[in-house]
């Protein structure tokens, strides 16, 4: 039986309880600096014109492409003034577009980090897309399935992929060529290789071999590639019994003790795993595939990207955001039309990741010469679309915001104290239990 529909106070509270708890896998992009009311940056619209809101979180650089993005839409016709407001991360943004709900002032579309989809779909505030699409003449066929999974609820289209990114390896080949070292391909080879690029001086590590974020995203990676789930199919309990979430952390706490793992602060852990892999003191670094552009322009070593490396299987999950439509809005033909060009025309989205780095998400992109020329010009960028064939989602459930930060509680207590990994484990089943009974 399916659960009752959760109202809109009931998300508002839950999304109180989430700060910061999405890192590389939910802000890749998103800029930390303080967003401008949407009333403070709207600007006049033309007569004549139908104005839209759309809120993102994408500071920065990629805010900058962005905007040129929207920029591009307003100049392509005079019907519809889209009006972009930057509203901080993902999870800020989460939480003034439920106040913004609430209080009947929330945008015609946004950008929502794709593990917050359902929380709102459940709440019945998303437009479902679908008659908008069969108009368009468009399907979900014409989509990368494996970017899919966060779009449809209750047999309802209500979001579409935008920014969409996918962790991958990033190794410095130079490093690994100089010990005569092949790039691994299961964790058995990871480990080898990460243990044999280690330096130790003086009882100090001076150089380790694999690093990654602070993030769930990687350990959510793992367990899927042991053949575990995030949650089980009947949305219980926990889906990683019989050893695999053991498994995966056994072996990263085996590898930290021997310097072939550095596991950096939480505080800033995106940035230090970076600046380590570009200087040379690791060599190899799970990280999103966003951050392809700028580990290019500071690599002084030949660097490649390749696969996460499997156990039983190869899996990854995904990350980034979707664009939706409000079911408020007042503007919906105005809204579809911006949604809709921003999906086909080879100026929307298509310029968009051309310019970010982000994943192309339609068939038509990556049939595109454009995308054709980029990755034979940027054969790192592709890796990540084809491991997408391998692309998993584990974490689909409106409680995901809280299982997340359960989740982050035991990755603490393992990998910065020590703590029995089975005794942890164990914890966090029983705690994730009682909140999918709520």
């Amino acid at each position: 039986m399916r659960k009752m529909k959760k109202t809109i106070p009931a998300i508002t509270l839950a999304a109180m309880m989430m700060t910061g708890m999405l890192t590389a896998c939910s802000g890749g992009g998103a800029s930390q600096e303080q967003a401008a009311s949407p009333q403070s940056s709207t600007p006049a619209t033309p007569a004549g014109k139908s104005k839209v809101q759309f809120w993102h979180s994408l500071g920065g650089k990629n805010g900058e492409n962005l905007d040129a993005m929207i920029k591009r839409y307003n100049e392509s016709q005079d019907k519809v003034e889209v009006v972009g407001t930057f509203q901080g991360s993902y999870d800020e943004t989460v939480t003034k577009l439920q106040q913004g709900v609430a209080a009947g002032s929330a945008p015609d579309v946004t950008m929502l980090e794709r593990a917050y989809v359902q929380m709102f779909a459940d709440s019945d505030v998303l437009e479902d897309l679908t008659p908008y699409m069969k108009k368009s003449n468009l399907n979900k066929d014409d989509f990368t399935q494996g970017l899919m999974g966060h779009s449809v609820f209750d047999n309802k289209l209500v979001s579409l992929p935008l920014n969409r990114s996918t962790p991958v390896l990033h190794i410095n080949k130079t490093m690994l060529d100089e010990k005569g070292l092949a790039i691994p391909k299961t964790w058995e080879d990871m480990k080898k290789v990460a243990e044999a690029l280690v330096v130790k001086e003086n009882g100090e590590f001076k150089r380790y071999g694999l690093s990654m974020p602070y993030d769930s995203w990687y350990q959510l990676a793992m367990i899927t590639q042991a053949k575990g789930k995030f949650l089980n199919d009947q949305g219980t309990s926990i889906g990683f019994g019989g050893g695999e979430g053991a498994k995966a952390f056994k072996l990263l706490k085996d590898m930290q003790a021997t310097g072939g793992l550095y596991y950096p602060p939480m505080q800033d852990s995106g940035n230090i795993v970076n600046q380590m892999f570009t200087s040379g003191k690791v060599g190899m670094i799970f990280q999103s595939t966003g951050t392809i552009g700028g580990i290019s322009n500071s690599a002084k070593f030949e660097y490649v990207t390749a696969f996460l490396p499997m156990d039983q299987v190869y899996a990854t999950p995904t990350g980034g955001a979707n664009i939706a439509m409000l079911a408020g809005s007042k503007n919906k033909q105005a809204a579809w039309d911006f949604v809709n060009w921003v999906m086909t025309n080879p100026n929307g989205a298509q310029q968009f990741v051309i310019d970010t780095g982000y994943l192309p998400f339609t068939k038509k992109m990556v049939e595109s010469e454009q995308i054709k020329q980029l990755w034979a010009k940027e054969p790192n960028r592709k890796v990540a679309y084809d491991q997408l064939q391998y692309a998993v989602d584990t974490n689909k459930s409106v409680t995901w915001p809280q299982l997340n930060q359960e989740f982050n509680k035991a990755i603490q207590a393992i990998m910065y104290d020590n703590k029995n990994i089975e005794a942890t484990l164990d914890n966090f089943k029983k705690e994730a239990e009682r909140i999918l009974k709520k």
